[in-house]
């Protein structure tokens, strides 16, 4: 496996989070005097590295872990469509308690949801949660009233590669994304058919593996 050093930057913002801790990546890229786009893709291999520890509305924490074999040009050469697994998917028509049932029965955190065949929406643990919480009839009521939309969801495709895939996940703080193909409809319209999904145990997994293989 090739060994990479960190960067001069990537140091940099372990200095700065070493003696600023917690803090977020807005006030590093201040720091920096760069926009946080520019240090995502830093700031995800650093906190998948174990280096550091990202906490949602909080902010970044170091971990003390400095001795690490970086494995960037391995996971930037593994595109999603490597590593993508089978999608859940159900019906808008579905009622809430089956995608309740399915969720349980796959044993996954994130259901997508279809349209005529195309993706319309995402649910999720705590989708389900307030639903039931709010008195709906799970019976009777679709999962599409519960449901993230489009154009408000996430997507990864094919050919991006996994690395890119694992900063949308650590962004939008979501579990799940769907792997989709663009397809035009007949009107010119655009809609996304769901290949497979990259989830937060996808990329765990894959750095065990090339751990492994080191």
């Amino acid at each position: 496996m090739i060994q990479i050093q960190l960067s001069e930057r990537q140091e940099k913002i372990i200095d700065i989070v070493k003696y600023n801790q917690p803090i977020t990546s807005e006030n590093i890229a201040k720091k920096l005097k760069l926009t946080r786009a520019t240090l995502r893709p830093d700031l995800a291999l650093l906190t998948m590295a174990g280096i550091l520890d990202a906490r949602p509305k909080v902010g970044y924490f170091y971990t003390g872990k400095t001795n690490f074999s970086f494995i960037a040009e391995q996971i930037k050469g593994i595109k999603v469509a490597d590593r993508k697994s089978v999608p859940i998917i159900v019906d808008e028509e579905t009622s809430i308690y089956d995608g309740i049932v399915t969720m349980f029965l796959e044993d996954t955190s994130t259901i997508f949801v279809t349209s005529n065949g195309y993706l319309s929406g995402v649910v999720s643990r705590k989708d389900f949660l307030k639903s039931a919480i709010g008195g709906l009839n799970l019976n009777k009521t679709p999962i599409a009233v519960i449901m993230t939309r489009m154009p408000n969801i996430i997507v990864t495709t094919l050919e991006e590669n996994i690395l890119d895939a694992a900063i949308k996940l650590i962004d939008h703080e979501i579990d799940s994304l769907p792997v989709v193909e663009e397809v035009e409809l007949e009107d010119r319209s655009k809609a996304y058919k769901v290949v497979g999904r990259i989830t937060k145990t996808t990329i765990t997994r894959l750095f065990v593996e090339l751990a492994k293989n080191e």
